[in-house]
């Protein structure tokens, strides 16, 4: 019997029908008639000009305000992206306050879609990336500004710009100052990123395609404040855009890669770097030993705000980047300009990581879930003050937890969420636009479970910067 008349004998026989459905919860400017945030998981309706049996298919998070999931025919659908004026926030494209399928200048199914605060980039089934927002972020695209002039310019054109955007854009030499300082906001969700027409005709670019080394084919993206990572199918990363701070891995403060450069995440060269990184002192069969240890190719990328995470075939978890809240796990504040290993784990065998803003949170095979960063508002879920960051990976080990094995994290800009083997989400952190979906407006500082329908099965999860998508598989009987 086919598959599609077992169906049909179970409709006929009364039995349960399973489909997919998105929920959010969090940020999404527009979609409610109050224009306010979302504190419990509510359903995202399917695009209704979609082409009959089209389906849901995965959830992708999104960026600021904004959420993003494919269906089952590889569109890009996206959301909530609107202020009162109708116009988009800051320069990731115009996303509408309903559900619709974005306009991409590709009729190849897509397969990943990511977005950073300021910028999103998708991936197809043929393994070629598209990227738009901001002019910074995009590949071969002329930067008529720097970026301090770009940042003076739209303090001349956003009046009432809020504190978020100077506290997670400003330049790199400010990373210490004031406005840097992790502070609560006393702004309305409609002041944050707030920005005009006219500066987002200024800044952004449409989506383009990334051109990258002949036969190189691309399976996953991440993108982070501003940058972009891209995992080949042979486990190569590619990397663009801003790397300030080392998130691009180059072993520089490079401020801008305007086209996308090969990342060495597995360096077999003894040329520098300490014992424990991926670039090691040693030579001959110690180095030989050291470097099969490491790995040989990476299964999985991740960006944060101004850092980056990766994990090798061998389970090894490799950082880079910005380091003044302990990011890369270290064991201190220094700032990674090389893919490093984080030496506290690399006896633990890491199947999944996320990079939120200022922190990171990764799962091992045993379902165990470390965190490390900053914690200003609960975001590493142990439990600590808000004001204790973690410069070295610590368990997360929540009486709730107990038991229970993570399969998926992701992390928002100030919060985390997994998704155990048995189903569950589990959020903690930043909660004033009700991101950990459950019921309220008040941090977390330890994980806490939301709450679901009986006939929910959680497929997966995707935090964006303010808000949480689930992809969940719904029985309904006849």
């Amino acid at each position: 019997m086919s598959g599609d008349e077992a169906k049909k004998e179970d409709v006929v026989n009364g039995k349960s029908e399973k489909q997919l459905e998105v929920l959010m919860w969090g940020y999404f400017p527009g979609v409610t008639a109050q224009r306010s945030p979302l504190t419990s998981p509510a359903s995202v309706r399917f695009p209704e000009t979609e082409v009959a049996g089209d389906s849901w298919k995965d959830v992708c998070a999104g960026g600021c305000g904004f959420g993003m999931a494919l269906s089952a025919s590889g569109k890009l659908v996206t959301w909530g992206s609107s202020d009162d004026q109708g116009h988009s926030y800051l320069t990731s494209g115009k996303h509408g306050e309903t559900p619709e399928v974005y306009p991409l200048p590709t009729a190849d199914p897509i397969l990943k879609v990511a977005a950073g605060w300021a910028h999103c980039v998708s991936v197809t089934d043929k393994g070629e990336v598209y990227t738009w927002g901001w002019k910074e972020c995009v590949p071969s695209v002329k930067i008529t500004r720097n970026w301090t002039t770009m940042k003076n310019c739209e303090d001349e054109i956003v009046t009432r710009q809020s504190s978020t955007l100077t506290e997670q854009v400003s330049s790199p030499n400010d990373a210490v100052s004031g406005d840097e300082t992790p502070k609560r906001r006393k702004v309305a969700p409609q002041q944050d990123f707030e920005t005009s027409m006219a500066a987002d005709e200024t800044l952004s670019m449409p989506p383009c395609p990334v051109n990258l080394d002949p036969g190189v084919r691309i399976t996953s993206v991440a993108a982070g404040g501003r940058h972009t990572l891209a995992l080949s199918d042979v486990g190569q990363v590619w990397g663009w855009g801003y790397g300030g701070e080392g998130q691009l891995g180059l072993g520089s403060r490079i401020k801008m890669v305007a086209s996308p450069h090969l990342i060495p995440c597995i360096d077999p060269s003894p040329n520098g770097g300490d014992s424990s990184g991926v670039n090691n002192q040693n030579s001959g069969g110690v180095a030989a030993e050291q470097q099969k240890s490491v790995g040989n190719y990476i299964t999985s990328i991740a960006c944060g705000g101004r850092h980056s995470a990766v994990i090798t075939d061998a389970g090894v978890l490799i950082a880079f980047g910005w380091g003044l809240y302990g990011q890369c796990g270290q064991g201190n504040n220094d700032d990674l300009l090389r893919p490093t290993c984080v030496p506290s784990l690399r006896d633990s065998r890491i199947k999944a990581v996320a990079a939120g803003l200022w922190h990171t949170i990764c799962i091992c095979a045993d379902g165990r879930v470390h965190a490390f960063g900053g914690n200003q508002f609960g975001q590493l879920g142990l439990g600590t003050h808000p004001n204790q960051c973690e410069i070295a990976p610590r368990l997360v080990d929540a009486s709730v937890l107990e038991g229970k094995k993570a399969r998926i994290a992701s992390s928002g800009a100030r919060h985390s969420a997994i998704l155990t083997e048995d189903g569950k989400i589990f959020c903690w952190g930043w909660n004033k636009y009700g991101q950990l979906g459950l019921g309220d407006a008040m941090d977390r500082n330890t994980p806490a479970e939301v709450t679901l329908k009986e006939d929910y099965t959680v497929k997966n999860i995707a935090c964006g910067w303010w808000h949480t998508l689930s992809l969940c598989e719904m029985t309904q009987s006849d």
